[in-house]
């Protein structure tokens, strides 16, 4: 294949610029950037002599560290997440890595390259769904659970001796934008009683589960029979976002809910679809329909998460408890919620000023009485 000579160590193969330098070891090294930019193989090269210049670029003395690529590695690591609960979603995010870097050397990857991919993801719209139709481009938090993966596939590269640290220290460079992804949409009671009334038969339970737990759809939707303890008044929860168990107390309009729905006996699970007896993976059809009949807008099935929450705080419990309740990690990601509550921290200064009022007032009373 032709060659784009560079009298600067730069030429280009086909598509590929490729760099040639002098190593360490006194020999010519040709390295692929991997990117079809040649800024990319400029910053690359530049790396190179740079490194050599400061005698920190060992010679390659594997040649499995040489030569492998982004492919194999995402095999390797496929096998390595398989048990992990994220798995499917992994799964998504390491093909389309794979369909990007996948012929690219590891050692050959470039900062360039993978902010190159990180700009398009975010500007670029996508293919829809249905043919010839496209959507916007990923949102900034989308974009960085993909990084976030590449990130963690290099690491686990240069464990398993794939790749120099040279090259790993190179790559981590790459920063993940800011996210602004915080929602604060929640219903109000008169909101909840209606979106409640105009909601599907399968869906109704759902719903009523969802705003007297705080739970994650995912565990409403995995729910078992066997986690649910009516005569105690608790549920189980032992598949959480945070792997740590909880218990879910159970209020009176969700006990009633409970007691009033038909169990089958091919299924274990509380909320199955009637037509199937199996789960269901996503109610976004009938849920959307349920908020368009509400006249409720711009708002996701999460956000009954939020409705849980929001009403709690504002009814005056505590954000302690209400963390307990959502399962949360740290008391960190509930005070998201603590503006709800403004009343409450007027009262914790009140109790300051009364404290201070009653040790003014017990001076005053002591200078009385030496007089």
């Amino acid at each position: 294949m032709a060659k784009a000579k560079n009298s600067k160590g730069i030429y280009r193969r086909g598509r590929i610029w490729w760099i040639n330098y002098m190593g360490l070891d006194g020999k010519q090294h040709l390295e692929s950037s991997g990117s079809a930019l040649k800024a990319a193989a400029e910053y690359l090269l530049a790396c190179r002599r740079k490194a050599v210049a400061e005698g920190t670029a060992p010679p390659v003395t594997s040649r499995r560290t040489m030569n492998t690529t982004f492919a194999e590695l995402a095999e390797l690591y496929l096998k390595f997440v398989a048990n992990q609960k994220a798995f499917a979603t992994k799964k998504g995010f390491i093909a389309e890595l794979k369909e990007e870097f996948g012929a690219v050397k590891l050692n050959a990857l470039t900062l360039a390259a993978v902010e190159s991919w990180q700009a398009r993801l975010l500007s670029q719209p996508r293919p829809g769904r249905a043919a010839n139709t496209t959507r916007g481009p990923l949102a900034v938090a989308s974009v960085n659970r993909r990084l976030a993966c590449l990130k963690h596939m290099l690491t686990k590269a240069h464990e398993w001796e794939l790749i120099g640290k040279d090259a790993l220290d190179r790559l981590r460079r790459v920063k993940l934008p800011k996210e602004e992804n915080r929602r604060d949409r929640f219903l109000s009671v008169e909101e909840i009683h209606g979106l409640i009334e105009v909601a599907e038969p399968h869906l109704k339970p759902v719903l009523i589960f969802a705003l007297n737990t705080g739970c994650r759809k995912g565990e409403i939707l995995g729910l078992t029979w066997d986690r649910v303890d009516l005569k105690h008044g608790f549920i189980n929860l032992n598949k959480t976002k945070s792997g740590e168990p909880r218990n879910v107390p159970i209020n009176g309009p969700l006990r009633a809910m409970l007691k009033g729905l038909v169990r089958r006996l091919d299924t274990t699970l509380v909320f199955y679809n009637p037509a199937t007896g199996g789960r269901w993976h996503e109610l976004k059809r009938s849920f959307a329909t349920a908020c368009r009949k509400a006249k409720i807008h711009d708002f996701r099935f999460h956000d009954l998460r939020h409705t849980f929450a929001s009403q709690l705080v504002m009814a005056g419990v505590d954000l302690t408890t209400v963390s307990r309740l959502l399962g949360h990690a740290s008391l960190t990601m509930t005070l998201r919620y603590s503006h709800l509550a403004p009343d409450h921290l007027q009262g914790a200064v009140d109790v300051l000023a009364r404290l201070q009022g009653a040790a003014g007032a017990g001076e005053e009373k002591a200078k009385i009485a030496r007089k």
